[in-house]
């Protein structure tokens, strides 16, 4: 059963979330890279996105918490599938993260056309192309229309639908239920917010994804 749910947009420092959420107990938590690491997790996406509670346990079932897209996508329903589950919305600088996005979204079209793919890499490639339309689906609804995942938006809209997104979850959940959070803050406002303890000594996760990113397609390339 989900009992947290990431309603921020990539590259927001669902990464980091993430890891600290399985720390503290929230683990297994879905993210993008479960995708990645797990093809057979596509299919339960297909046919088609839930729109019952049984449906999304059997799609996130093994699975505690979920964060960045495509999960955090469907925050909504997600928090009305489970009304128990506490939801955190990650956020950071609007400019800094459109740059951000903006790297990470060349990175995978640039790794995903390159000649002469591995077997692995080719074999991923066909399987993760099966989730491409969901994934467009949910650019696009965010973005609106232009070519994504080929073309970022333009600075501009693309921020202005980064505030929407923000203001939008904010206005649709009561403040008990919903934290807003950078991850900059570190264990104390999540701790507090979950429940939990903080973790004694630890730093908290600084991961990131772009580098994560590079690394799987990297092993993808070199893979006997």
């Amino acid at each position: 059963m989900i009992e947290v749910i990431g309603a921020g947009l990539p590259r927001t420092g669902t990464l980091s979330l993430k890891a600290a959420l399985e720390r503290l107990g929230f683990g297994p938590c879905y993210h993008m890279f479960e995708l990645y690491d797990h093809l057979e997790l596509i299919d339960r996406w297909l046919p088609g996105v839930p729109d019952t509670r049984e449906g999304w346990e059997r799609l996130f079932a093994g699975y505690r918490s979920c964060v960045d897209w495509p999960a955090g996508f469907f925050w909504r329903p997600l928090a009305e599938a489970f009304p128990e589950a506490r939801v955190i919305l990650t956020v950071r600088d609007p400019r800094s993260w459109y740059d951000s996005f903006r790297s990470m979204i060349r990175l995978r079209v640039a790794s995903m056309a390159q000649e002469a793919p591995s077997p692995e890499e080719l074999e991923f490639r066909t399987r993760f192309a099966r989730i491409q339309p969901l994934l467009r689906r949910i650019a696009e609804e965010t973005f609106g229309a232009g070519g994504f995942p080929y073309r970022m938006p333009a600075p501009q809209p693309a921020v202005r639908a980064f505030e929407r997104h923000i203001t939008t979850v904010e206005e649709s959940l009561p403040p008990d239920r919903l934290l807003v959070f950078d991850v900059r803050e570190g264990w104390e406002p999540l701790c507090a917010f979950l429940g939990v303890a903080v973790p004694e000594g630890e730093p908290f996760p600084r991961l990131n994804d772009l580098d994560a990113v590079r690394e799987r397609f990297a092993a993808l390339k070199t893979s006997p």
